[in-house]
């Protein structure tokens, strides 16, 4: 299996070499103005659709983010048991 770094490095190597033969005129293609210009701005293009999904995705995982109310409520428990055990030591807490 190929790491995911990997797979990113080599997709994006991959494009770079494309951009860069459109771009110095490596290959035998003729365009025309306007493919020209998108062609020397599509990595820009690239990185802002990579940072528009990269926003979109952590925005889904953010609002579909699971609440552990057992988890939740073990630790308040903990933290109960805690300032108990405290309290008997001779610490003493302030209500907040």
């Amino acid at each position: 299996m190929i790491p995911k770094l990997f797979q990113w490095l080599l997709g994006g190597g991959l494009f770079i070499a494309v951009w860069q033969a459109f771009v110095l005129e490596k290959v035998d293609i003729q365009l025309t103005e306007i493919q020209r210009t998108i062609v020397l701005i599509s990595p820009l293009l690239a990185v802002g659709v990579f940072g528009v999904i990269s926003a979109l995705i952590v925005l889904y995982r953010v609002a579909t983010f699971n609440d552990c109310k057992d988890a939740a409520k073990e630790l308040q428990q903990q933290i109960k048991e805690a300032k108990e055990d405290l309290s008997r030591k001779g610490l003493k807490f302030e209500d907040t």
